[in-house]
C-alpha cells in the first residue's frame, strides 16, 4: 500500500448530450447535500429523457461522510461510484495516482474555453481536465442590513476583524433569539477547518514553516482561536460546535443569525425569496483582514463532478459529467428556477450575462471574491505549500479533521483555547514526521 493510500484512507475519519449506443446503463452518483446538488437531482430527468438507456442512482450525503466513503472507494478501487462529487482539494492528488478518468473529447458546445481560468487550472494536471466544476465559491461576509442599521454598525466593503467582531456582539439580540455571527464549528477538515484555516491565513498566520514544522504554537494562530472561540461565546448560536454550512444557512434563511461569513454559493438561497425569510435585507462584504496584514483569506473552492477509473461505465459516466456541467444545464437551472439560481462561480459567460447579472445582486462581489483568491501563496508567511483553505498534501485530510476536532471541542467548551493549540500542535507535529515531513 502507498503511502498516499494510507493518508488518504487515514481521512475516513441544456444542450442534447447523448450517450453513445450501448446496452442499459445504470450510474451511481456519490453527492454532498447541498442546495445546488440536490436541485440538479430534481433537474436530471432532462439527462435521463435524452438518454433512455441511462439510470441514475443517488448517494447523497452529508460532505464529512461523502469525503469518507468516497476516499475508501477511491483509494482502494472499490468501484462503488460512477461520478463523484469531490474538491479540487482531490482531483490534483487523485489524477496523478491514475485514479479519474480524463475528461477527453468532451461535446463542442461544452466550451471548456468558458471555464474560469482558476478553476481550470485547479482540475487539470499536465494539461488534461480531470473533473468539471458544478459550481465555484470563495468567501465573503453576508450580514442583515436591517440588523446592522439598528445596531448603528457600519462594515463597509473590506471590514477589518476588529470591525467584524464588534459588529457580531453589538448586532446580538438573544431576547429576540438573534445570533450576531453564524461560523462553522462543525469539526472536519473542510468544515470548521475550512473556515478556519482561511481567517488564519488572513491573521498572517499558518499551518506550517518552511520546513514543515507546525505551527500551532505561533502568536498569531493563539489570536485566532481566542477571537473565534470569544466571539462564538459571546455572539454564536448554541450548539455552535456542531453547526457546519447547512446549518448555519438555515439558521440565516430563517432570520436567526445577523452576520455569516461563509462561502460564496450561499447568497443565491439566502436571498431565495421562497426559502429566505430576509431575502430582500442581505449585504455583502469582502472576507475581513487583520488589522495590518495585507491578505483577506478568500479562499478558492469547487464542488466537482470526477469519473473514477474503477467505473465499467466511462462513457455514460462522462455524458452525465458533460450535461450537469454545460452551459444548457445553466440555461435549464436559469428556466426553472430563475437566474438568481444558476450555479455560479464556473464559467466566464455567467458574469457576462446581463439577465445573472440583474437577477443576482452578488455577482459581482462572487466573482471578486474569486478572482482575488491566492491558493498558490495564500500566507503572508513563507510555506511549503498551495491550497488556501486547505493543504494540498495527502496527509491533510486526516491531520486537518483531527485538528478541527480540538477546535470544536474549544467551542463547546470542553477545553480552553490553549489547550485546543498544544494538541493541535502535537498530533499535527507527530503526524508529519510519521509521514516524513519533518526530519
Amino acid at each position: 500500500m502507498t503511502r498516499l493510500t494510507r493518508a488518504l484512507l487515514g481521512a475516513c475519519a441544456v444542450s442534447a448530450l447523448a450517450v453513445p449506443a450501448m446496452a442499459a446503463t445504470t450510474l451511481t452518483i456519490a453527492t454532498v447535500n447541498n442546495g445546488d446538488m440536490i436541485r440538479m437531482q430534481k433537474l436530471a430527468e432532462d439527462f435521463t429523457a435524452k438518454n433512455p438507456d441511462v439510470t441514475l442512482e443517488w448517494v447523497t450525503l452529508e460532505e464529512n461522510i461523502l469525503r469518507q466513503r468516497v476516499t475508501t472507494d477511491i483509494a482502494t478501487k472499490g468501484g462503488q461510484y460512477d461520478v463523484v462529487t469531490i474538491g479540487n482539494y482531490e482531483v490534483p492528488i487523485w489524477a496523478k495516482q491514475g485514479w479519474l478518468v480524463p475528461l477527453d473529447g468532451l461535446p463542442a458546445d461544452y466550451d471548456v474555453e468558458d471555464l474560469l481560468p482558476a478553476l481550470r487550472a485547479a482540475l487539470s494536471t499536465d494539461g488534461k481536465l480531470y473533473a468539471a466544476p458544478f459550481y465555484g465559491e470563495s468567501a465573503m461576509v453576508m450580514y442583515r442590513t436591517d440588523l446592522a442599521e439598528k445596531a448603528g454598525v457600519t462594515l463597509g466593503d473590506a471590514p477589518t476583524w476588529a470591525t467584524v467582531l464588534d459588529a457580531a456582539r453589538k448586532m446580538t439580540d438573544k431576547d429576540a433569539g438573534i445570533s450576531g455571527i453564524c461560523l462553522r464549528g462543525k469539526a472536519g477538515w473542510g468544515e470548521n477547518m475550512a473556515f478556519l484555516s482561511a481567517m488564519a491565513n488572513s491573521y498572517g498566520a499558518a499551518w506550517f514553516g518552511p520546513d514543515w514544522k507546525p505551527q500551532f504554537d505561533g502568536e498569531e494562530w493563539k489570536a485566532v482561536l481566542n477571537d473565534y472561540v470569544s466571539v462564538m461565546a459571546d455572539a454564536g448560536p448554541q450548539g455552535a460546535s456542531s453547526n457546519g454550512f447547512n446549518e448555519n444557512l438555515a439558521l440565516f434563511q430563517q432570520g436567526k443569525c445577523a452576520m455569516w461569513i461563509d462561502a460564496t454559493v450561499a447568497a443565491s438561497f439566502i436571498t431565495d425569496e421562497k426559502e429566505s425569510t430576509v431575502a430582500d435585507k442581505v449585504g455583502y462584504a469582502q472576507f475581513p483582514n487583520k488589522e495590518g496584514v495585507d491578505n483577506h483569506g478568500n479562499w478558492l473552492w469547487s464542488w466537482n463532478l470526477a469519473i473514477p477509473a474503477s467505473t465499467d461505465a466511462p462513457d455514460a459516466a462522462k455524458a452525465f459529467v458533460a450535461w450537469a456541467t454545460s452551459k444548457g444545464y445553466t440555461n435549464l437551472v436559469a428556466e426553472k428556477e430563475g437566474w438568481r439560481a444558476a450555479p455560479p462561480g464556473t464559467r466566464t459567460s455567467l458574469y457576462e450575462n446581463a439577465d445573472y447579472k440583474a437577477a443576482a445582486p452578488f455577482a459581482e462581489k462572487t466573482l471578486a471574491a474569486i478572482n482575488a483568491a491566492t491558493p498558490e501563496k495564500p500566507s503572508v508567511k513563507d510555506i511549503p505549500y498551495t491550497g488556501g483553505q486547505f493543504v494540498a498534501i495527502p496527509e491533510f485530510q486526516a491531520i486537518g479533521t483531527a485538528v478541527g476536532q480540538q477546535f470544536s471541542a474549544a467551542v463547546a467548551g470542553q477545553v480552553k483555547p490553549d489547550q485546543a493549540l498544544t494538541s493541535a500542535q502535537q498530533l499535527t507535529e507527530r503526524e508529519m514526521t510519521k509521514a516524513g515531513y519533518i526530519k
